[in-house]
């Protein structure tokens, strides 16, 4: 049932597995004909109620269709962890988008400089960041010094990616505030794992 005044809480949201067009409106804060619209024309994947004309939309498609156009999915997860990947390797971004939209455990956004970092940050409010090191138009450990500077953002883990640093950079990476480094090329699966330890404490 819904809660206060109609709404769903973040709680329902997160157990329910399919949606009416009203209830997908009211995740995607857009109206229920712009996502009738959406279904009718195949951008929105679902089905149709045998022997009715209502629609319905299973959570994989909604999530699909709000990745496809940028609406933030952390609706649909109750305690859904936020990430900024900021990177400026095209090909690290789809690893990390084919890795991530796989997984709606997460609400992740990407970037590739310094200065979108910054504006990104402050308005996602992530719990993680995959930074990069070298970054086209500052050093990664300068936006990681910016971000600790904020007592706001103290609780943001922030792990640096480079396959460039040299070991005795580390230290000086962690000094300027990073919770960990990896080594690029990188085990996906250790990354995973150090990133769900990491946001499971933030």
């Amino acid at each position: 049932m819904p809660g206060v005044n109609g709404q769903h809480t973040a709680k329902e949201w997160a157990s329910k597995r399919i949606f009416t067009t009203g209830e997908a409106a009211e995740v995607c804060k857009v109206s229920q004909q712009t996502i009738i619209r959406c279904f009718d024309a195949g951008r929105l994947g679902g089905f149709r109620v045998p022997g009715s004309k209502f629609r319905r939309i299973p959570r994989a498609e909604l999530i699909k269709f709000m990745r496809a156009n940028e609406i933030p999915v952390g609706a649909l997860d109750h305690g859904a962890r936020r990430i900024l990947v900021v990177d400026d390797d095209a090909q690290i971004i789809e690893m990390f988008k084919d890795l991530f939209n796989k997984n709606d455990r997460y609400d992740v956004k990407f970037c590739s400089t310094g200065y979108d970092a910054g504006l990104l940050t402050e308005q996602f409010r992530p719990n993680l960041i995959i930074l990069d090191f070298m970054l086209p138009d500052v050093n990664g450990s300068v936006v990681c010094e910016r971000i600790r500077s904020h007592e706001e953002l103290k609780d943001t883990r922030i792990i640096f990616v480079s396959g460039v640093v040299k070991p005795e950079d580390i230290d000086s990476l962690r000094a300027a505030g990073a919770d960990d480094f990896v080594s690029k090329p990188f085990d996906v699966g250790n990354l995973l794992r150090r990133i769900d330890e990491l946001t499971q404490a933030a």
